[in-house]
């Protein structure tokens, strides 16, 4: 089977040797995505707008990547503050509320930085 590496030129993927997605077959699995917190429409403390972010970005590398979201099967959701579970829910289910993949949202004590309340896992599944 051909390996198909996507990367998105963030800085993290060549220091640590990654890349954002790897297509194998038919299945996709997306590396651990933040949001680009600009202080603008993405503030550090919107865990809403993060979300968001990081699902229209991986949107483009799923194209990218020969798919959708109808494709995703599985979603991990990490936030450094659980009391944020409605804000990420809501941009979650605009996103997932017919696919309904599976999912689980954990809350751990940090992330790569500060600014950061959300981080993605995704596996998608070409049929």
């Amino acid at each position: 089977m051909s390996r198909q590496n996507i990367t998105t030129g963030s800085p993290w993927e060549p220091k640590m040797g990654y890349c954002r997605a790897v297509r194998i077959g038919n299945i996709i699995e997306v590396s651990g995505t933040v949001a680009i917190v600009d202080g603008e429409k993405v503030k550090a403390d919107d865990a809403y707008a993060q979300t968001q972010n990081i699902l229209e970005r991986i949107e483009k590398v799923l194209e990218e990547a020969g798919a959708g979201m109808k494709d995703v099967v599985r979603t991990r959701i990490f936030t450094t503050d659980i009391t944020k579970f409605d804000e990420i829910a809501k941009a979650h289910g605009g996103y997932f509320s017919e696919i309904k993949p599976t999912t689980g949202i954990y809350e751990i004590s940090k992330l790569v930085a500060p600014e950061y309340l959300v981080e993605i896992e995704f596996t998608a599944i070409v049929a």
